[in-house]
């Protein structure tokens, strides 16, 4: 039997008009060609923030300002891999996207995704994305009640 073990990863949410931005795995690597938030593992020792950073400029060439926590999720692969994802409020800097390790990439409404096949450990931070618009929209009738 393999040896368990977990990860630490960290992602982007980032939105521009409605729509949030997903990235396509590269074939050959685990969950090859399904799609999640762009991010990726925390190096041993390293800062949450300034690991998501380094990430997405590494995988597709843009600069972030990586803001507040959004969600965590965990996730178990195969019974063996656990993988612990944090969930990172970003701003878009400067840059074009380039598909530098990644294959593909959309900017999606949350609507959209269920057309996406997504990773396991990326779908409850769409979940709490859902129910933060449905909050804020309820949030908008109050105000305008």
């Amino acid at each position: 039997m393999a040896e368990k073990y977990s990860i630490f990863v960290t992602c982007a949410i980032i939105e521009k008009k409605g729509k949030y931005l997903i990235t396509q795995r590269p074939p050959g690597k685990h969950n090859g060609l399904r799609w999640e938030f762009p991010g990726g593992t925390l190096e041993w020792g390293e800062d949450p923030r300034v690991s998501l950073k380094r990430e997405i400029k590494e995988e597709i060439d843009l600069e972030v300002r990586v803001g507040d926590i959004f969600e965590i999720s965990t996730n178990v692969y195969d019974g063996v891999k656990h993988v612990i994802l944090l969930g990172f409020y970003c701003t878009y800097l400067s840059g074009e996207i380039k598909k530098q390790d990644i294959h593909d990439y959309r900017w999606v409404t949350l609507q959209e995704m269920k057309e996406y096949d997504i990773t396991q450990a990326d779908l409850p931070l769409i979940e709490a994305l859902k129910k933060k618009e449905i909050n804020l929209n309820k949030s908008k009738l109050d105000i305008n009640i």
